[in-house]
């Protein structure tokens, strides 16, 4: 990883891209990195525009927002059309393939992760899809440690809820270990 990666998670209201965040932010700051989380989305919570920024450097960190990213998520087809043009050339590209259909040409590196679907067929609910997508953002770039990851997550959610975000977790690593071998 370089000094400082700047990230950005799209989606729509709903999808826990906030909570994503959320979680990788405090999986970088217990990796020992510095980091920032904001958030923005639309007036109404649920189906309106929704993004998660974080910003993980070893160093201290100037200003909270990200400028161009290095990494993007995209959730929805709106998140991919918002977001694409603040991605870096040469910058990494996740995209749900369940929800995205449209993918422009960029020049990004782009990992299609069908985490919508898989969440529904294997973990019966569409609503863990943001934990396959940063299970497969860890594997990837190898940002934050994974024992962090899980770390976090046990201590984010709920007790009844953390066996299946984990499992969703490792589902999007074993993704993206199949897929981008």
């Amino acid at each position: 990883m370089t000094d400082k990666i700047e990230i950005r998670i799209s989606g729509l209201g709903g999808q826990g891209v906030v909570l994503a965040g959320q979680v990788l932010g405090k999986a970088a700051v217990c990796s020992g990195k510095n980091a920032v989380q904001t958030q923005s989305y639309g007036a109404e919570a649920r189906g309106s525009a929704a993004k998660s920024e974080v910003i993980i450097s070893d160093d201290k960190i100037g200003f909270p927002m990200v400028r161009k990213c290095d990494i993007l998520i995209a959730m929805s087809q709106e998140a991919v059309e918002k977001n694409v043009k603040d991605l870096k050339e040469g910058g990494l590209f996740l995209i749900d393939t369940t929800t995205v259909k449209n993918v422009p040409k960029t020049k990004a590196r782009i990992f299609k992760i069908p985490a919508t679907e898989t969440s529904t067929k294997v973990l019966g609910e569409k609503l863990y899809a943001n934990m396959i997508m940063l299970g497969a953002l860890v594997k990837i770039t190898g940002m934050v440690n994974e024992e962090s990851m899980e770390k976090v997550i046990s201590n984010t959610f709920p007790e009844k809820f953390v066996s299946i975000n984990i499992e969703a977790y490792k589902k999007g690593k074993e993704l993206a270990r199949i897929l981008f071998p």
